[in-house]
């Protein structure tokens, strides 16, 4: 027996509607409210061992702007969306599991003899193996850039995701720590006319094997 997926709802098409924006209002802003709900859900995003290794700084001012935009490929969105994260990738750092885990315990989620249940497969995962630590970053990232990216277009925003920048220019001029990637932009903010419609993609039976 199957289970019937249902075809279509609002986050379905939230989904089959998103394309990436090149044209936005630039008078158009987003309060810091706003802004902080994006990331909110941002953080909801999936997260090996619930490190949450990830960070955003949020470029909304013309002076941060003007920081970013010339070691970013001088790209429009930048200046004309009403904000560009910095979306930041962490090292791995298993160290941090006892505390990343600890609201989890309080809230009687989770036992706290679970801990080093976590703790240990992942120090012996990670720690040794500088690539998966970054590859780790990376990708946490980037699902919290997606989330954003689909949160952005539920509430009637465009988003622009971008990897045109100077990464070690960008890891300078914002202060980034040594353990910190800037894994991609991502400007958010109120379209304006001009924006194509989602670009057609590859059929799934190109994609997708049965086995």
């Amino acid at each position: 027996m199957t289970t019937g997926i249902k075809k279509t709802n609002s986050v379905i098409e939230c989904i089959l509607s998103r394309s990436a924006a090149k044209y936005y209002d630039p008078v158009a802003t987003l309060s810091d409210e706003e802004i902080f709900e994006l990331v909110r859900i941002g953080t909801a995003a999936p997260t090996s061992f619930h490190l949450q290794n990830w960070r955003f700084i949020a470029v909304r001012t013309r002076e941060a702007k003007a920081r970013l935009s010339p070691i970013a490929w001088n790209q429009p969105a930048i200046a004309d969306a009403a904000v560009t994260f910095v979306v930041i990738g962490q090292l791995v750092d298993t160290s941090v599991i006892p505390e990343r885990l600890a609201p989890l315990v309080e809230a009687g989620v989770m036992p706290a003899s679970m801990v080093a249940e976590w703790e240990n497969p992942a120090r012996d995962l990670y720690m040794a193996y500088p690539q998966r630590r970054r590859d780790e970053a990376v990708r946490t990232a980037t699902f919290g850039a997606s989330a954003m990216i689909y949160a952005a277009r539920s509430f009637g925003l465009g988003s622009t995701p971008m990897i045109g920048f100077d990464a070690d220019a960008v890891h300078r001029e914002f202060g980034l720590a040594a353990d910190e990637i800037p894994v991609m932009l991502l400007s958010v903010g109120t379209e304006r006319p001009g924006n194509w419609a989602q670009k057609p993609r590859r059929p799934v039976s190109d994609v997708l094997n049965f086995i």
